[in-house]
């Protein structure tokens, strides 16, 4: 089958599309055969070296994947060949087929296409984990989404807007904040334009933000934070702007404020049961259109890297997907 390979730490442009044998199910395990591989920023960090998690050379990026199951080992008695699936696999996504435990693979709907499907475990898990589970909203809230247009920041809009929060999408640009009104944001914050804090106070009636949500990290995030309410809770999603911030611990004392880390991946693991059924919620909301799922453009496996450059480039609305 066809891969694309990070055979050494290196950048989108470095990658190796290559044949590598078929994966073959074991016990406890099932072959998908890939239709839509998601793609995302962490990716990019993975194959340069920079990703808390560092998988053994060779593997391809891609944690997310939509497909058919082509074959299931001894023990499963879930899935069967031909049923249509999405699973989360942390790196080796972009690949024509892989084998994963069974426990990992949950089944989507006909109406549910490979490309949405595919793009909804990590952001839409992530976002939905740091609302429900992390950030302890109550109904008419104020949210303030950083990097609103992304794949992460979009999810917060859409499922902040569900959740019955005032959602505030906050963006380097007009044509982002535009997407992100049409993806359940009431309120909009150009910080290209305009200082984020005095914004965010300014839109809240001097009040401060109930829940921050960032993604984005960077110089951003302290601003964000001296804007945040009285008991409010600061979300730390991620650091797509590259810098880690080092917050200024007064602030939180200041605020009575506080904040909170929001590590999926590490969750899910410690909550397998609750991370499943957050995932089926999520794939039925799809199924019914109250979460887009919204897939920026798809890319043939060969062009893997210019996915990854699209992504890098902060060029995306929405989801980047392979097509293996």
């Amino acid at each position: 089958m066809k891969a694309i390979l990070c055979q050494q730490y290196c950048g989108p442009d470095d990658l190796v599309l290559t044949e590598i044998p078929d994966p073959v199910a074991g016990p406890g395990e099932a072959v998908i055969a890939i239709k839509a591989a998601a793609l995302n920023f962490f990716d990019i960090l993975m194959i340069q070296g920079k990703y808390q998690i560092k998988p053994p050379f060779p593997f391809s990026p891609g944690a997310e994947v939509a497909g058919v199951i082509e074959s299931v080992g001894d023990g499963v008695t879930d899935l069967k060949v031909g049923d249509r699936v999405v699973a989360s696999c942390g790196h080796n996504g972009a690949r024509e087929k892989i084998a994963l435990p069974a426990s990992a693979i949950i089944k989507i709907p006909d109406n549910l296409d490979y490309d949405r499907a595919a793009g909804i475990i990590i952001i839409y898990g992530t976002a939905l984990h740091a609302l429900d589970d992390r950030a302890s909203p109550k109904p008419g809230e104020t949210l303030a989404v950083l990097g609103a247009a992304g794949g992460t920041g979009l999810a917060a809009c859409e499922l902040g807007k569900l959740m019955g929060l005032k959602v505030i999408a906050c963006a380097s640009s007009d044509e982002k904040l535009e997407f992100a009104k049409q993806h359940g944001a009431e309120l909009t914050l150009n910080y290209a334009k305009e200082d984020l804090k005095e914004g965010l106070k300014k839109l809240t009636g001097g009040k401060g933000v109930d829940i921050i949500f960032d993604p984005v990290g960077g110089s951003y995030a302290e601003a964000a934070l001296r804007s945040i309410a009285w008991e409010g809770r600061f979300l730390v999603i991620g650091f797509a702007a590259g810098d880690i911030p080092k917050m200024p611990l007064n602030l939180a004392l200041l605020k009575g404020c506080d904040i909170r880390g929001v590590f999926w991946g590490a969750w899910t693991r410690i909550n397998p049961a609750k991370h499943r059924a957050n995932l089926e919620k999520l794939v039925q909301w799809a199924a019914e259109g109250k979460i887009s799922s919204h897939v920026d453009r798809t890319f043939p496996l060969a062009q893997t890297a210019d996915a990854l450059n699209v992504l890098g480039g902060r060029q995306a609305m929405g989801k980047v997907i392979l097509h293996p």
